[in-house]
């Protein structure tokens, strides 16, 4: 059983780095502090910005490239959020889930904390590591406590894998459409 800290325990930076090692208390804070929905605005931002930055190493010159880029991993994060939501709490529900949108946006934005590594992708060298470190999976459900309970997490993640994937190819190919 996981328990939470007390509400605002830890302060923001501690909250990003036990966010970023996948710390389930740390999931259990955030998730239960509503004061925390501006540090995850911030976490949000600071990621979509940072991975504007970094697709300057994919070719993307100037503001409006950087802008570009930002704009479209916050839409991605907002509807990476909302099919989440759809499909943890509305399609696939345990029998103990209770979530608010609040709760999942708060958790999810913590969650895209190692997004602001790809900052380092405007160093060529450095690419391909900072997208790989920026890959942490960004479901926050505590650990399974059965072999039924892990059966449904690895179902969960390979759906959201696999919508994920179709939401890349998506953006990816509207990226590159020229008419």
């Amino acid at each position: 059983m996981i328990t939470p800290r007390p509400i605002g325990a830890t302060g923001f930076l501690g909250r990003l780095f036990g966010a970023a090692a996948l710390n389930a208390g740390t999931y259990e804070e955030v998730e239960a502090d509503p004061a925390a929905t501006a540090q995850a605005v911030i976490v949000v931002v600071l990621s979509s910005v940072a991975a504007g930055f970094g697709a300057r190493g994919f070719g993307g010159e100037g503001l409006a490239a950087i802008a570009f880029f930002s704009v479209v991993a916050l839409m991605a994060w907002g509807a990476w959020s909302l099919v989440t939501y759809q499909i943890g709490v509305r399609i696939l529900p345990d029998v103990d889930t209770q979530a608010n949108l609040g709760e999942l946006l708060r958790t999810i934005g913590f969650a895209s904390g190692p997004g602001i590594l790809r900052i380092f992708g405007v160093v060529p060298a450095m690419r391909a590591a900072a997208e790989q470190l920026a890959a942490v999976p960004t479901g926050s459900m505590p650990g399974p406590d059965t072999a039924a309970d892990t059966r449904r997490a690895y179902s969960r993640v390979a759906m959201f894998s696999g919508i994920a994937s179709l939401l890349l190819v998506v953006i990816v190919v509207l990226m590159a459409w020229k008419p």
